[in-house]
């Protein structure tokens, strides 16, 4: 059995991600984490009974991390991959922008990462083996105007990969990050017509990124074949950077 934590499990990525390890891995045993909106959630978990639950976990609380991943380990009798992918933004010029919107994003994005990782490198520790998988954004590297606080966490979060990849690699534990840009999700179903031929157009592939093409990237480096790829940064955005 692989024990694969999943944050952000109700969203278009985390359900991706999802999907892709319970299709390829039938020792898979998926936790969805996710706090609200869980209808998709839930019908993934109906999709594959006993392989897939749902975790109420807010990422932002560091007991709620030590609950679920004390629950994740009772019930599989280990933890194996965590995906921290749970996150938001709330764009906003810096001068007009509320002290309240920056914490908001650096908790969501850049402090969830940080108990996740603390929550599950013990454990991880004692079996000797864990993979690490944090989605951060080609924000950290190519921020767009108005993404101060998205892009200051999302680099934190590469930042943060990188060094606790040097800490933990002798214990058998990789830690790497992708960086997504323009992927199908929600956020760019929401964007109108104008706007999605305008971002197309900065694509050198002329297309939005496809979930499962990230999917299949973190299903790659929780295996056993990237047990030699650690504190590396891979951005998957149709050759934009």
């Amino acid at each position: 059995m692989r024990s694969i934590l999943i944050t952000g499990g109700n969203g278009g990525l985390g359900l991706a991600i999802g999907r892709y390890f319970l299709d390829r891995d039938p020792a898979a045993s998926v936790w969805l984490g996710v706090r609200r909106n869980r209808e998709q959630a839930a019908a993934l978990a109906a999709e594959f009974p006993g392989r897939c639950r749902l975790l109420d976990l807010e990422v932002t609380d560091s007991a709620a991390w030590t609950q679920a991943v004390e629950t994740i380990v009772q019930a599989d009798g280990r933890i194996d991959v965590l995906v921290n992918n749970a996150g938001m933004h709330r764009d906003c010029l810096l001068p007009a922008m509320p002290s309240e919107t920056w914490h908001e994003v650096i908790s969501s994005n850049l402090d969830s990462t940080f108990h996740g990782c603390r929550a599950v490198v013990t454990p991880m520790m004692r079996q000797r083996f864990g993979r690490i998988i944090n989605i951060a954004s080609l924000s950290a590297i190519l921020p767009p105007l108005g993404q101060t606080n998205y892009a200051a966490a999302k680099a934190g979060v590469v930042a943060l990969g990188r060094t606790l990849a040097k800490e933990v690699a002798r214990s058998g534990i990789t830690v790497n990050s992708i960086l997504p840009g323009y992927i199908e999700t929600d956020a760019i179903g929401a964007m109108d017509e104008d706007a999605r031929k305008q971002a197309r157009a900065g694509i050198p592939m002329r297309r939005f990124g496809k979930p499962e093409e990230v999917a299949a990237a973190v299903y790659f480096l929780a295996s056993n074949d990237a047990a030699y790829i650690t504190g590396a940064s891979l951005k998957i955005d149709g050759g934009i950077y």
